[in-house]
């Protein structure tokens, strides 16, 4: 009985790319024979010409969000809180009522300090007259010395209780204001903590927060030999930093640029990180404090390189490849040294040139040495029925 012949191995380790190349090459045949083109023709293929361009560089990291001023609202005296007066999750201003705890034991406490201000008034001109009666008898020494001595030390302490009086006033009234819980800052409010009918403790539980999110803060921390490496002079500068970007979630970046306004003068010494802070304008509320995004922190700027789209770079076992349209019209295979992404576009740091035809697509057909049709993205492939004119 026939034995079945065995496959060779590929030999990775003498040709690593020619291998990986052969295998696109044996995929694209069997797509060709399921309903590309003919064997011999050339295939449509759009191209893009390399052409050096100028780039930013850039370093990123995970990052999150928080307000550049986050309050925490709590009672400064206490009480039964007996009403909410904001809405919750809704913008408010700063000095705004939010809460209000029952006024009238601070209303009575004021009218007392009051009435104890006006006794000590009363007590204090008694002191005074007394004290200027007792000077004049002295001086006609119908009285001794040391009753006059004594009048003017109790005119003096009259005043002085006067002047605890009127104190414990300010305190009454600072305490009948404090009944009414206002915004520390200008921002967007929480959730009620407590409801009306508890009893509040003078700073005790915490009411609600208040976080101002415009401007918004971003917080994220970088190793510092990746900033080092980022910066064009190797070293980190916050002061030749150009600007922060954000990724959002889905990919997109957040259209405004923000601006870095903090760089820890000292290293993590657990994570051998520094922790930077970059700040964005968010007048519409499309950052939220707390959101987890990725910080771009654009450190200068790179010339000579080259953009592809990111579908043109194919990632194999050897590094990433891109497909030429060689000027004998064959596809060409090329290793490329890649960088970081710009948009949709992959950054090429070597491997192109200046006029190199770069196929962006119908790359599953392609393969080595195969005749191709290049044609530009705007321009129809080689064949093609022209496009019918438009009826006027």
């Amino acid at each position: 009985m026939a034995q079945r012949p065995q496959s060779l191995p590929l030999r990775l380790s003498l040709a690593p790319l020619a291998a990986v190349l052969m295998v696109l090459a044996g995929c694209s045949g069997k797509d060709q024979q399921a309903g590309g083109p003919p064997p011999g023709g050339p295939l449509p293929v759009t191209v893009l010409e390399a052409q050096p361009t100028k780039v930013e560089t850039s370093i990123e990291a995970v990052a999150q969000t928080e307000g550049a001023k986050e309050a925490e609202v709590r009672a400064r005296v206490g009480g039964l809180l007996v009403k909410r007066l904001y809405e919750e999750g809704a913008p408010v201003k700063a000095g705004q009522p939010l809460f209000q705890i029952d006024p009238a034991p601070f209303e009575v406490a004021l009218a007392q300090a009051r009435a104890q201000l006006a006794q000590a008034k009363a007590q204090a001109e008694q002191a005074v007259r007394e004290a200027a009666r007792l000077k004049g008898l002295a001086a006609q020494q119908a009285v001794s010395q040391r009753e006059a001595d004594n009048a003017l030390s109790d005119s003096a302490a009259a005043q002085a209780q006067v002047q605890a009086a009127e104190a414990a006033v300010r305190q009454a009234e600072l305490n009948l204001s404090w009944s009414t819980v206002t915004a520390p800052v200008a921002g967007v409010s929480g959730r009620a903590a407590l409801t009306e009918g508890n009893l509040v403790a003078a700073g005790g539980a915490l009411l609600t927060t208040v976080v101002q999110s415009n401007p918004i803060w971003v917080r994220f921390s970088i190793a510092q030999n990746e900033l080092n490496s980022a910066m064009p002079e190797g070293r980190f500068s916050p002061k030749a930093v150009r600007g922060v970007e954000l990724v959002m979630p889905d990919g997109s970046v957040y259209p405004l640029r923000g601006k870095l306004n903090f760089a820890a003068s000292q290293i993590d010494r657990s994570l051998g990180t520094v922790q930077l802070r970059g700040e964005f304008e968010n007048a519409d509320g499309a950052l939220l404090a707390g959101q987890f995004v990725r910080a771009r922190l654009i450190t200068g700027e790179r010339d000579g390189v080259f953009k592809v789209p990111q579908n043109a770079v194919m990632q194999t076992e050897q590094g990433p490849v891109v497909m030429l349209a060689g000027a004998d019209g064959k596809v060409q295979p090329r290793p490329v040294k890649t960088g970081q992404w710009v948009g949709k576009d992959w950054v090429i740091l070597g491997g192109l040139k200046a006029g190199d035809k770069v196929i962006v697509d119908n790359l599953i057909k392609v393969r080595p040495g195969a005749p191709v049709a290049p044609h530009g993205p705007e321009q129809a492939p080689a064949g093609a029925p022209a496009a019918p004119a438009s009826k006027g």
